[in-house]
């Protein structure tokens, strides 16, 4: 003992250390205080050493970082009035509070002592007019103490070697509350209609027992597995069953022969399966704190895959049956009522599990179960509030409080798995079907998850060793609808995946379906999405191929498509008029159309680089007087400065000018006025009048055409504008340039001189107009020697 106490003092100040050790720490000492031999001196004497660990400024919150202020539960007890004071008026409990408490629990109750040391204890005159009873209904002894801290007596018994006394209480306290469940169901029946009226609900119990630091129900299930295992000699002196029953695969349990304190054909197998459902279905609510949080999800799945390894039969499968019933009716005690809180903790793992379990045996009701789990109120504005009219034997909960589900993704993610289930369970039956895609729509709020389902149901629909399932389809379909519209406004990576999963979804549908897609568009995609995803994949050869179409199909789908690419064009012709005119180029009307929305937005919202490419591709659809319309338009959206010699744009401008020279000097004429106002480039321009000098205007047609002619005049309109334009872009950039140069840019810059000449030289007195331009160089810029000298000795 003198070493558990050294290992416990060292790990309160050790920070690193793992909060579930403490726990663990702080529930062995509360068993170790439970001894029900231990001698007054000795627990004087471990109350003293817990104090002391209990307020070091360290020590750990019991449910992790948040406190946990409520009432010395601990206490509550039949016998106890002398609660420990010190510990209650603290605000939060730490990981020995309870152990503390637990010192002042005592073992000398007569009703006790008769419980666990005998079989043969009962009291047959019954009367059901108070609210602790000692004995039931059929003479059992019952035992009415906090749930957590009762299961703690059976945890100290088993573990101080007590295991037949454990198993006593242990039945006792599951008799009691069968007994209480059934009695809730009662009250609440007789409140159900004033409760169902007014919408609001309250929960039986502040404190779940799933995930509660003392595992009760844990305890309870251990217990009773104990004592029906085949193999005696695995799992002796654990008294964390649901931690360590995993160690021992080759377990089998059987029904043996009843305790007397059962019912007719009950066996510790049956109490065992219970008790653990009834725990899992408790409504509770969801405790503060991430740790709190992971552990009720944790526990909660290690309770039930334990279940798991439990082979059902007839009379286990009576038990989920009415356990199910129980759970369904049972108002606000239980998670699976018709009115539950808004926190409440949810139940769709424990549903998924009942699910599987009844659905082979009890179709409706494990549908029932299932449904009735899938929703998620804390996302819902309009969930229930608490109760605060205090019902009797109901704690409200105060209704304001802003909840933080730190485990709220992995919710979630159990929520879409039950759905799942369902999902995969009702193929082939269309009523079940679409109650269970009613449900998803309406209770399950993440996008993410809906599209996760739509995709589960596609691939069980189009299986490959059977038929097309179609009602899935259209459940898959919908789904995926769903999803369009829950993201079309809003920002998610994976949008362009789910508009492709949608069209190939509606693709297996058949034809109505990607009709009606496309009708409905602007409900479902933005326009973008709709041009170069939807009615693009559409008008695929593979979607015609895969779907069988006749011409008259084709020619239907096809309208679809080019109306719904117009009106996507005159919507956002930026970025929608490009797919526009490529999904009209078969009609002619439709074609215009397009065109003409692009001639209306150029000149107001359409960039030059939107302009050019439109530009390109009506060139290359053999359109060249409309791609050069476009191309005037694009130009005069541009603006390059002196010293954008890299631009993008410089190759849009160069083909501009080709596009000119080639269908004749009236077009090369008319853009150049355009090219010299947009373009201060020099040597954008100087390459230009290069290009423009090589061959005559319209020499060379579109379609391969000769044309005769003579070559344009420098000295005359249009290229003497250009030239004028070139040497003055030239002159501007020098002096730019001159004005923050350094000395390793003075050998570009006499070879950006050189190419300057070559264009002065172009024109008829070019040569006077370089010599004179040099002049005033070296008398501008005298200052810089070393520059001027390298032009003399270049220029002269």
């Amino acid at each position: 003992m003198q070493s558990l106490q050294l290992v416990i003092g060292c790990c309160i100040f050790n920070r690193k250390h793992n909060l579930a050790i403490f726990l663990k720490s702080g529930a062995l000492w509360m068993c170790i205080v439970l001894n029900p031999h231990c001698k007054l001196e000795q627990k004087s004497s471990w109350l003293k050493q817990l104090k002391k660990w209990n307020s070091v400024d360290v020590c750990p919150w019991e449910d992790g970082n948040h406190g946990n202020e409520l009432p010395n539960l601990t206490n509550a007890l039949p016998q106890g009035a002398n609660a420990n004071q010190d510990s209650s008026n603290r605000p939060h409990r730490t990981v020995f509070t309870r152990a503390i408490e637990a010192c002042d629990l005592h073992w000398q109750d007569s009703h006790l002592q008769h419980i666990i040391s005998s079989d043969l204890y009962t009291n047959y005159c019954y009367h059901d007019d108070t609210e602790n009873l000692l004995f039931d209904s059929q003479g059992w002894p019952l035992w009415h103490e906090h749930v957590p801290t009762a299961c703690a007596r059976v945890d100290a018994l088993r573990s101080h070697g007590y295991p037949r006394e454990a198993l006593r209480l242990a039945i006792a306290i599951v008799n009691t509350l069968r007994r209480q469940q059934q009695k809730q169901l009662e009250m609440f029946r007789a409140q159900k209609k004033e409760l169902l009226h007014r919408g609001v609900t309250s929960i039986t119990n502040l404190e779940g027992w799933v995930g509660h630091p003392l595992d009760p129900i844990g305890t309870l299930f251990g217990s009773l597995m104990e004592a029906c295992r085949v193999d005696d000699d695995c799992f002796h002196g654990f008294s964390d069953f649901t931690e360590n029953l995993g160690q021992c695969k080759s377990l089998e349990y059987q029904h043996l022969p009843a305790h007397k304190f059962l019912e007719e054909g009950e066996s510790y197998l049956t109490l065992a399966v219970e008790v653990a459902l009834i725990g899992l279905g408790q409504q509770r609510i969801m405790p503060d704190g991430l740790y709190a949080q992971e552990k009720v999800c944790r526990n909660e799945e290690q309770l039930i895959s334990k279940l798991q390894e439990i082979e059902l039969d007839d009379t286990l499968v009576k038990i989920f049956r009415k356990q199910a019933v129980f759970l369904l009716e049972g108002g606000p005690y239980s998670g699976l009522g018709e009115v539950i809180h808004r926190e409440s903790v949810p139940m769709h793992t424990f549903a998924k599990y009942l699910f599987t379990s009844l659905l082979p045996h009890d179709a409706e009701l494990a549908y029932k179960t299932a449904l009735r789990a899938m929703r998620l109120l804390v996302l819902e504005s309009t969930a229930p509030s608490g109760d605060l009219s205090r019902p009797h034997h109901i704690a409200s909960v105060v209704p304001n409080r802003y909840p933080r589900w730190f485990t709220l993704s992995h919710i979630e993610s159990q929520q879409c798995e039950l759905a799942s289930t369902m999902l995969t369970a009702a193929k082939g039956d269309v009523r079940r079907l679409e109650t269970v895609l009613e449900s998803i729509q309406k209770n399950i709020h993440s996008s993410s998850h809906i599209f996760k389902l739509a995709q589960d149901a596609f691939k069980i629909a189009t299986l490959m060793d059977s038929l097309p399932d179609i009602t899935l389809l259209k459940v898959s379909l919908e789904l995926g609808l769903q999803v369009m519209r829950m993201t079309l406004s809003t920002l998610n990576w994976r949008r362009r995946e789910m508009v492709r999963w949608l069209v190939t979804c509606a693709t297996e549908v058949g034809v109505y379906a990607l009709d009606s897609i496309m009708q409905n568009w602007f409900t479902l995609f933005t326009p973008t999405e709709a041009t170069s995803i939807v009615a693009t994949t559409v008008m695929s050869n593979s979607t015609i191929v895969r779907l069988h179409l006749d011409c008259h199909q084709q020619e239907k789908l096809a309208g679809s498509a080019r109306t719904l690419a117009l009106q996507c064009a005159m919507k956002d012709p930026q970025n929608c008029a490009l797919s526009a005119l490529t999904l009209c180029e078969k009609d002619h009307i439709a074609f215009e159309t397009a065109y003409q929305i692009v001639l209306d937005a150029a000149t107001a919202g359409m960039s030059y680089s939107q302009l050019f490419t439109i530009a390109r591709y009506m060139e290359h659809r053999g359109y060249p007087m409309r791609a050069y319309k476009l191309a005037t338009l694009a130009m005069t959206h541009l603006n390059l400065s002196y010293n954008q010699d890299t631009h993008p744009a410089i190759n849009d401008v160069l083909w501009a000018c080709a596009l000119s020279h080639s269908l004749g000097k009236n077009e090369l004429a008319a853009i150049i006025p355009l090219v010299v106002k947009s373009v201060k480039c020099a040597t954008v321009l100087s390459d230009i009048l290069r290009r423009c000098t090589l061959t005559t205007p319209g020499m060379v047609g579109l379609h391969g055409r000769r044309n005769s002619g003579k070559l344009m005049s420098l000295d005359k309109a249009p290229l003497r504008q250009l030239l004028d334009a070139t040497i003055g872009a030239y002159i501007n950039t020098t002096h730019s340039r001159l004005t923050h140069i350094s000395p390793r840019h003075y050998s570009e810059f006499i070879e950006f001189l050189s190419k300057a000449r070559e264009t002065f030289l172009m024109a008829h007195d070019g040569h006077i107009q370089f010599t004179q331009f040099i002049d005033n160089l070296k008398q501008i810029y005298k200052g810089k020697k070393k520059l001027m000298m390298l032009v003399r000795e270049r220029f002269g």
